[in-house]
């Protein structure tokens, strides 16, 4: 790490979300992780052992904050369905035959 980048915070983690349901949580993740962005889920442990007892904190570099956010904020506009990814999925079968 040069001293720029551990000077300015860009690699420290900050929680953009806190999710009750281990599946939320997960979903979120593996979305941001798919988009490039490195993601912490802390407390995912003990969220998945006893679910809404225990929160899990999305955390993201600070650098990634404000990407990480438009892209969970595009989730909750337009959430996926089962039905609409068994389509895109269905549609891309048939496309590679």
């Amino acid at each position: 790490m040069s001293e720029e980048t551990a000077g300015n915070g860009q690699d420290e983690f900050v929680t953009i979300a806190t999710f009750p349901e281990p599946m939320e949580a997960n979903m979120a993740r593996s979305a941001l992780e798919a988009a490039g962005i490195d993601v912490f889920l802390q407390g995912e442990t003990a969220n998945s052992m006893i679910p809404v007892a225990f929160a899990s904190q999305l955390q993201v570099r600070s650098r990634d904050e404000a990407a990480a956010r438009s892209l969970l904020d595009a989730m909750h506009d337009a959430p996926e369905s089962m039905e609409s990814v068994t389509a895109a999925e269905i549609a891309a079968e048939d496309a590679a035959k």
